[in-house]
């Protein structure tokens, strides 16, 4: 009996989710990955089919795991939220990210900036960022039918893409959401929440304490609704107790 040879199996390839390496090399640069990141977030928090990123391995050719970058921020236009442990484009309906930051420290050389350029450029970013807080320098790239070309006036520029708006001054990046709002720290967000928080509850206080003064008035529990934009249970429950 002829026995048949069985071809050899092909390893599976493993696509590794980290490098051992940290996300920043100073708190300067993590603040801005996670200012840029939290902010996108925030903007895009309504659409489920915009993807954002940081630090997160994103491998764009299967069985290829030696190439692979991991942009400080990305996004990802036409791709669910939600967590994963790298980005496998071909998994992802063969999406690129279209929209890249690179938030640079001093440990950064010039040839790692070069090679990012040109794989951001072969594998199909439409935009690509570069903010350097130490020298408070900007620097973009929007691709052409040629590739990705140098945005020349960074000044007031508006992404395509993402309809932000980078404002360079002498005292730093600024960048601005469509309506016009500026992009928040973690920690202006958090105060703004809590006096968002404050208001309301002197706002429910200063209600409760109208209600025995307008019943003293006569009015009925309807004209005290009305004045006091609640609900005619809101302002039985709020008088009975």
């Amino acid at each position: 009996m002829v026995s048949q040879i069985q071809p050899p199996t092909q390893p599976e390839v493993i696509y590794p989710d980290s490098d051992g390496q940290p996300v920043a090399n100073n708190t300067i640069q993590f603040g801005w990955i996670v200012e840029i990141k939290q902010n996108l977030d925030w903007l895009f928090a309504d659409d489920p089919n915009v993807f954002v990123a940081g630090d997160l391995f994103w491998y764009p050719v299967e069985e290829r795991n030696k190439i692979v970058n991991a942009p400080d921020v990305m996004v990802v236009l036409g791709r669910p939220k939600g967590d994963r442990l790298c980005y496998q484009q071909w998994k992802e309906e063969g999406i690129a990210p279209q929209v890249v930051f690179e938030i640079l420290s001093p440990s950064n050389t010039q040839t790692e900036m070069d090679k990012k350029l040109l794989f951001y450029d072969r594998y199909g970013v439409e935009e690509y960022y570069i903010y350097d807080p130490e020298k408070n320098n900007l620097c973009g790239w929007l691709r052409s039918e040629d590739g990705l070309d140098v945005i020349p006036q960074m000044e007031d520029w508006v992404s395509p893409l993402l309809k932000i708006r980078f404002v360079p001054s002498s005292e730093g990046l600024q960048l601005y959401r469509p309506d016009g709002e500026r992009f928040l720290t973690y920690t202006e967000i958090s105060r703004n929440a809590e006096q968002e928080r404050q208001r309301a509850e002197l706002a429910e206080q200063a209600r409760r304490d109208a209600i025995p003064r307008l019943l003293q008035m006569n009015l009925s529990i309807e004209q005290i609704a009305q004045a006091l934009a609640l609900s005619v249970e809101e302002v039985r429950s709020l008088a009975q107790e």
